[in-house]
């Protein structure tokens, strides 16, 4: 059976794509036990693995974890990633790489500008998104110069069962399953809802890697979203509507940003076009979800 070697695959995302590979490959997911800065343990799994294909979600979780601490998201993000090359480099690797990007190298685009394609001028607001994009030139050098096959992809927002509440709809999600659970008031306490973002389920975003480590050109760049704008406030009343719960939301100033984007949303037409990928799940199936996913959570928690 064909190996599949996901680093820093023990996360939401990660999770997800070991269970969608976990038939067609017998797939290996490296966690905290193997740090992508420590080129012996990368090397040492590397050579142990031999993987066909490889996915590197190793990165600092959220942008604002890499405003206090830069310099570690520069050792993770770059050095893991030319670690994780050199190592793949050593065993003749012969098979793709699956290079994991983020649409947060677009920065605040204006209106004007939007939907975001893969041409539009990268603005980075972040150190979080600085290093997404050296890591992107990196993978880029790399194919021309090492002629390793490596396409990256650019993912827009991505929400589904098993999420953390740090994100805004899954903190929503939680709370209406507390609530349904009597575990809190019917006091839904929420951020910005007057922004929009492009959400894609999960389930649906693992379903693009494959695709793009099916069928990606070596050396692009593909935007991975929905191709929709959705509004917070939309989605929330969605949410509450199918609940059944009569709640009331307060808005609570320690949730808003002071620096947030108010309107974003991508194109997906070069994905669409080259693989034949399309996203199957509607966001209000993914909420329900979401909800259902948390009761369980909960409830073993108690």
């Amino acid at each position: 059976m064909k190996r599949a070697l996901l680093i820093g695959g023990t996360g939401f995302v990660g999770r997800h794509m070991k269970h969608f590979l976990s038939e067609e490959y017998e797939v290996i997911s490296s966690g905290s036990e193997c740090d992508i800065t420590n080129k012996k343990k990368i090397t040492t799994l590397v050579e142990k693995c031999r993987p066909e294909i490889v996915v590197n979600f190793a990165f600092i979780t959220t942008v604002k974890e890499t405003f206090s601490n830069p310099e570690k998201n520069l050792e993770i993000g770059f050095q893991g990633m030319l670690n994780l090359l050199i190592a793949l480099k050593k065993i003749n690797f012969k098979g793709k790489l699956l290079n994991i990007s983020s649409s947060e190298v677009y920065g605040h685009p204006d209106s004007s500008n939007l939907p975001i394609t893969e041409r539009t001028q990268l603005k980075p607001m972040s150190p979080y998104s600085v290093v997404k994009i050296a890591v992107e030139a990196l993978c880029y050098q790399w194919c021309q110069t090492e002629n390793m096959d490596i396409v990256t992809a650019r993912p827009f927002t991505h929400i589904g069962p098993g999420q953390s509440d740090r994100f805004a709809l899954s903190n929503f999600s939680k709370q209406i399953a507390e609530m349904h659970l009597n575990m809190r008031k019917p006091v839904m306490y929420v951020g910005n809802l007057e922004s929009t973002r492009d959400f894609t389920d999960v389930r649906d975003v693992v379903r693009a890697y494959d695709h793009l480590l099916k069928f990606g050109k070596s050396g692009e760049i593909y935007n991975v979203c929905s191709g929709k704008e959705y509004q917070m406030k939309t989605l929330l009343n969605k949410m509450i509507a199918s609940s059944g719960l009569k709640v009331s939301v307060k808005k609570d100033k320690k949730l808003i940003r002071s620096s947030e984007q108010q309107r974003i949303y991508g194109s997906n037409k070069k994905l669409l076009n080259e693989t034949d990928w399309f996203p199957e799940i509607p966001v209000e199936k993914t909420m329900v979800d979401m909800v259902n996913e948390w009761k369980i959570r909960l409830t073993a928690n108690v």
